[in-house]
């Protein structure tokens, strides 16, 4: 450093950090010789933390606002550096301010694919991606654990590891929680927040706050997603013959609209075969005639014995020979329980005497 630099440097008597980046986190201020007047002015504005360190040690840590370096105001710089016996010459030492606003839109995302088991589709790979955002809330531990003694600390020196610790606890939560793939979408915000509580006390650690975790995108591989898409476009399809009325009818009104074109006779033949196709199976499920009805059948209670299925022809023989009475219990498919024979329909008429009876002899 050159004569006048030094010189300017030790008239220099306010200390401040104005930052005109967006990614600066500690910047520590830089004077020939880490000397500081006693008297000095330290101006730490809203959003910044001072800390001052001597020899090595963390002396005072000071929020925003405007302070004279002097015996009242450092109480523990004063002392190590013994201004209580009156020394008021320059002392040495450093100052880093901290930047305590939000650092936000700082990305993380899933650098392979992870492994999920899908209660619907099995085994699947998903990708993830989104933003987070950080602060400084505790200066001394965030230097002591991660700035060091660097004099410019920015957010890409530690992004790669705050976004290392999210992907790894993303795919621990992701692979635990059993959301079906297809509702993920829904959960993003439901997710976003258990990440940050989950994920919180560990960037406390470093002397940070994690203010909030948003899942932008969670996707599948482009063959998935592909066969996925058919699947839907299977399932919306619906009614078939309803779908090919749908297409039939587009296909006609292009025609229309394009009756010089050579494409248009080969959509009307198309849709000529199409419709008469739909008329054939409309005439022949038509003309066909419907299933014949099938006899009734009743089982009979024979000494204490479900009997049967027996015809009505041949319940009508067992009248006459008296194994079947009115108080006989017959049981068909149709009905809910036994019941007597002469209170069933179509079986009533068997014990009518008159039907019963032989017809009369015919004449001699």
């Amino acid at each position: 450093m050159g004569l006048f630099s030094r010189l300017f440097h030790e008239l220099v008597d306010v200390i401040e950090w104005t930052d005109d980046t967006s990614d600066t986190m500690v910047y520590r201020f830089e004077r020939y010789g880490n000397e500081i007047k006693y008297g000095a002015k330290l101006i730490v504005r809203e959003s910044q933390y001072a800390v001052f360190v001597n020899e090595g040690e963390v002396a005072d840590v000071l929020g925003p606002g405007t302070y004279e370096l002097e015996t009242k105001n450092l109480p523990l710089l004063t002392s190590l550096q013994n201004w209580h016996h009156g020394f008021e010459s320059p002392f040495k030492a450093e100052v880093y301010f901290c930047n305590a606003r939000r650092f936000t839109d700082l990305k993380w995302g899933t650098k392979q694919p992870l492994m999920l088991r899908d209660a619907e589709f099995g085994g699947l790979r998903i990708r993830a991606f989104g933003t987070y955002g950080v602060r400084i809330v505790d200066s001394l531990k965030f230097i002591r654990e991660i700035v060091g003694t660097e004099g410019v600390f920015t957010t890409d020196e530690i992004s790669n590891q705050l976004r290392n610790l999210i992907t790894s606890r993303f795919a621990t939560i992701i692979g635990s929680a059993g959301i079906p793939v297809l509702d993920m979408a829904g959960n993003y915000d439901q997710l976003g927040d258990y990440l940050t509580r989950r994920i919180a006390p560990e960037f406390g650690e470093y002397g940070l706050e994690l203010t909030r975790i948003l899942v932008e995108n969670i996707s599948l591989p482009p063959a998935v997603s592909e066969a996925l898409d058919k699947r839907t476009s299977m399932g919306m399809t619906g009614n078939l013959d309803r779908y090919l009325q749908y297409q039939t009818g587009v296909a006609m009104e292009e025609a229309a609209q394009n009756p010089g074109g050579g494409a248009s006779d080969g959509i009307g033949m198309g849709v000529g075969l199409a419709m008469a196709n739909r008329m054939s199976d409309s005439v022949g499920r038509g003309a066909a005639p419907p299933p014949l009805p099938q006899p009734v059948e009743f089982h009979v209670a024979d000494a204490g014995q479900a009997a049967g299925p027996f015809s009505v022809a041949e319940l009508k023989l067992r009248v006459s020979n008296g194994t079947l009475t009115p108080a006989t219990l017959v049981w068909s498919p149709d009905m809910s329980e036994w019941k007597p024979a002469n209170s069933v329909e179509g079986l009533a008429a068997l014990f009518d005497n008159d039907a019963v009876k032989p017809p009369p002899l015919p004449a001699s």
